[in-house]
């Protein structure tokens, strides 16, 4: 296969997965409200993501987590789990608060500020890779429009709806 085009649909599976962190956000910021606080919801949106991937690994075959070779993880290694839990967690405190495109907008500056790093000293054991003029200016202009995003986003408040409302909408007459 062409590299450019593995390359290209990569990139596109990644732009949708992106896409869909949005909709995890408000979605997540609704179950919050409808549970009555966002670490109920933090925690119902990571076991129904537990529900989701066990009949895929399944489905998939995927061979049996090896589980002793966890003692040999350094510390860092675990801290995915740890940053799922603050992304969901702050996503439902905020998105509602500074809206889903402030929010994301913010979040995508930190992450690539992040991974510069990451890639330039290779830290977590990922490849290094240098930083370059045309990297670094991309990352820059990311942040000239998280700061516009930010400048220009109104201040009104967000219609609140409850789960009855949210039922009514949607129930036949």
């Amino acid at each position: 296969m062409n590299s450019s085009l593995t390359v290209v649909g990569l990139a596109a599976v990644a732009v949708v997965a992106g896409a869909l962190v949005p909709f995890q956000a408000g979605s997540n910021a609704e179950l919050g409200r409808a549970l009555g606080h966002p670490l109920w919801a933090t925690l119902v949106s990571l076991v129904v993501s537990i529900l989701v991937v066990i009949p895929i690994a399944l489905a998939m075959q995927a061979a049996p987590p090896v589980f002793g070779a966890t003692r040999y993880l350094p510390a860092w290694a675990w801290l995915g789990g740890v940053a799922g839990a603050i992304y969901v967690s702050s996503a439902l405190l905020l998105v509602p608060r500074v809206g889903a495109t402030s929010f994301m907008v913010c979040v995508i500056a930190g992450q690539l500020i992040a991974s510069l790093l990451l890639d330039y000293h290779g830290w977590m054991n990922l490849p290094i890779r240098e930083i370059s003029v045309g990297r670094v200016l991309g990352v820059v202009m990311v942040i000239v429009g998280m700061v516009m995003v930010l400048w220009f986003s109104s201040t009104t408040k967000p219609a609140q709806h409850d789960a009855d409302q949210v039922v009514s909408r949607t129930a036949p007459s």
